[in-house]
């Protein structure tokens, strides 16, 4: 359903809705509260913690002020006392709310703290004459908002969107019956309008079970097809493998070997190849998947290798020109002009060509193969199964390798990839040195930009990151933009660049090559530099607002230094007092295993988001800040298991599974 036929929404904010990745009702209701507050208990806001939201109760004792704020925002400053304090109330862009406001009265105040050089402010909160309260109550959900919502007006059209929408289970009645299962649109309500966390715990957990038994059955039915008899024949023998491997002047790691002779394995059996092959950040997938690639160029067939961003697509093209130099590579991106592309579809189809390696551009109808017997996509988790489909389509029965450096945790492992068969490699190639990691306060930040400085004298690289790219009304949340043209500032003697996903595929080909090649010294950017991205020089990672992220992808970030013999380190900056936030953050500082990382991240956070890719501020997945508990998955897998094997699997909703894959699978991050 259109979001305009939701009640409260102009095409103002729809357009902002637009931007944070919610385009319709649908996904409006999916669009998940990333935390809840107890309003059953008024707390003084003294022992609140910096950064995150709070309920209390104080008199306003001063008439509100008016100003502008340095970016320009109309203001509106307060000054509340509560039992003998003062904390100080702040407006962005609500001017409005001066004329509700009455000096001397008592307030219900809910909003976010900031504590600042011993001072506390409450920003943009939710206010009620404490005497006439008809919404600060019971148990409020907090979002992640668009610039033009704030938290009561967010409910107010999810709420109403829930009743327009009126989510109705797929499940079969039976089974729903078996496991006395919530009814959906019940669920969907009581998510948004707890009447007790318990309940709102319940509800989570059957929204989950629901959207796992849509995925968990698309895996099913995909690896269904799998068995398919291999029409091709590889002639490339395991001394020509073997000798190729040497060929890159180091050993491979055990967990390599493994990996080379699983996928050789495969493709010498009598059944297509559909294999994931999955590993910790700097494992050495990439020179695996090139002895995949060298069996298929060396038995005479053409190949591809697939990435999600034109930066690691062209990375990939420069690696296989030096693995490959006898045999014909192209590169194929939607950056390259008409009459280039058109140049390399003719030899594509002629055969001329042997290894292709590009971008989504690849997937075109007009590319055509004449012997594709290998895909290999590179960051599976960017690419959804229709994608994938599109790519197989282009040979006869293909093998396919996919590789991915987000792990999940081992438990799930079998049911997120069910569709495929799994090679992990769990070592790390010796020469890297470990990567030291450490949470950095606000007063050591100076002390922290004097050491970057000295690693840049050493000839060192460094990546700041950031969460998202445009500011915020509060200020909460660090932007890209923002962070550049502070560090301009605070470091004017090292040259520092711009990168971020609103930029062209080129022009971002260009600022990472300089930062790579050039003399760029520091790249201000956000996440789009999290996968793949190898520049060996780089020796420090920044990363702001980092409790902002999940621990699997500050890990993910964290993977971008450390790539060479040069000590590097990873510095995590926070605002936050929170003792359970900053003991989730030490994680990541004690552990360097990727797999152990996932683990406690789910056990910490629960499931949600456990593909570990949804960028912060962004609702690109279903599930988005659903939390919800093992069991939910499990029984999903377990009603899935009944369904398909009484048969009962109807093409409706065969079609709403693979809707779902999709929907859980083609993310897109800046």
């Amino acid at each position: 359903m259109l979001l305009k036929y939701v009640k409260g929404l102009s095409d103002k904010r729809i357009e902002e809705l637009n931007k944070i990745g919610i385009d319709s009702a649908e996904r409006l209701i999916r669009h998940f509260p990333r935390n809840y507050l107890d309003l059953t208990r008024i707390s003084p806001l003294r022992y609140a913690f910096a950064n995150e939201y709070a309920f209390t109760k104080a008199r306003l004792v001063s008439v509100p002020q008016t100003f502008v704020s340095a970016k320009k925002l109309k203001c509106v400053k307060g000054i509340c006392e509560q039992d003998g304090e003062i904390f100080t109330v702040l407006w962005f862009n609500q001017p409005y709310v001066l004329k509700k406001l009455e000096v001397n009265t008592e307030y219900l105040f809910y909003g976010r703290v900031q504590k600042k050089y011993g001072q506390i402010s409450m920003l943009n909160p939710t206010f009620e004459k404490a005497e006439k309260n008809d919404y600060l109550k019971g148990i409020l959900p907090v979002y992640t908002l668009p610039q033009s919502l704030y938290q009561k007006s967010m409910q107010k059209i999810v709420n109403d969107a829930i009743l327009k929408v009126r989510p109705q289970s797929v499940i079969p009645q039976r089974l729903i019956e078996k496991y006395s299962l919530m009814p959906l649109d019940r669920a969907f309500w009581e998510v948004h309008n707890p009447k007790s966390f318990e309940l709102k715990d319940a509800a989570a957990d059957r929204i989950a079970t629901e959207e796992y038994f849509l995925l968990i059955s698309a895996f099913k039915l995909i690896k269904g097809d799998k068995q398919q008899y291999r029409a091709k024949k590889y002639t490339c023998t395991a001394q020509e493998l073997k000798d190729f491997a040497f060929s890159f002047g180091f050993e491979f790691t055990k967990g390599q070997k493994n990996a080379v002779n699983e996928i050789f394995t495969d493709m010498n059996s009598p059944f297509v190849m559909n294999r994931l092959m999955q590993g910790d950040v700097g494992c050495g997938k990439t020179a695996v998947s090139a002895c995949a690639l060298f069996v298929a160029l060396k038995s005479g067939y053409q190949a591809v290798m697939l990435a999600p961003t034109e930066v690691l697509a062209e990375q990939n093209y420069n690696l296989c020109k030096k693995y490959f130099p006898q045999y014909k590579v192209a590169f194929l991106s939607g950056s390259l002009s008409v009459k280039e592309k058109n140049e390399i579809k003719r030899n594509i189809k002629s055969g001329n060509i042997d290894l292709v390696v590009g971008t989504h551009a690849i997937i075109q109808k007009d590319v055509e193969f004449c012997r594709l017997a290998l895909c290999v996509c590179d960051e599976q988790h960017r690419f959804g199964v229709s994608q994938r489909s599109a790519l197989l389509a282009k040979g006869s029965s293909p093998d396919l390798l996919v590789m991915s450096a987000t792990p999940i945790p081992r438990t799930l492992s079998l049911i997120f990839y069910g569709d495929l068969d799994i090679t992990t490699i769990s070592d790390k190639p010796k020469a890297r040195a470990a990567v030291g990691t450490n949470i950095v306060p606000q007063t050591k930040y100076n002390d922290m930009l004097k050491f970057i400085s000295e690693e840049v004298k050493k000839g060192h690289k460094i990546y700041f990151v950031a969460p998202k790219i445009e500011e915020d009304i509060e200020g909460e949340i660090m932007s890209v933009t923002e962070l550049y043209d502070s560090l301009l500032q605070s470091l004017p003697q090292l040259k520092i660049k711009l990168l971020h996903g609103k930029m062209k595929d080129k022009e971002k080909a260009e600022i990472m090559n300089d930062f790579k090649n050039g003399d760029t010294d520091a790249l201000v950017s956000t996440t789009v530099i999290e996968v793949g991205v190898d520049v060996p020089q780089a020796s420090v990672m920044v990363i702001y607002n980092a409790d902002r992220f999940g621990l699997s992808q500050l890990h993910q970030l964290r993977g971008r230094v450390g790539r060479s013999d040069i000590q590097s380190y990873c510095f995590l900056l926070t605002s936050t007092d929170n003792p359970d936030t900053l003991e989730r953050l030490k994680t990541v500082c004690k552990e360097t295993d990727g797999f152990k990382i996932s683990e406690a991240d789910f056990k910490m956070r629960g499931s949600g988001d456990i593909l570990g890719t949804r960028q912060s501020g962004r609702t690109t997945n279903s599930l988005g800040a659903l939390k919800y508990g093992t069991d939910a998955v499990f029984l999903a897998k377990k009603i899935s298991d009944e369904v398909i094997s009484s048969g009962t699997m109807h093409e409706q909703l065969k079609q709403f599974a693979l809707k779902k894959y999709d929907e859980l699978c083609d993310v897109s991050l800046n």
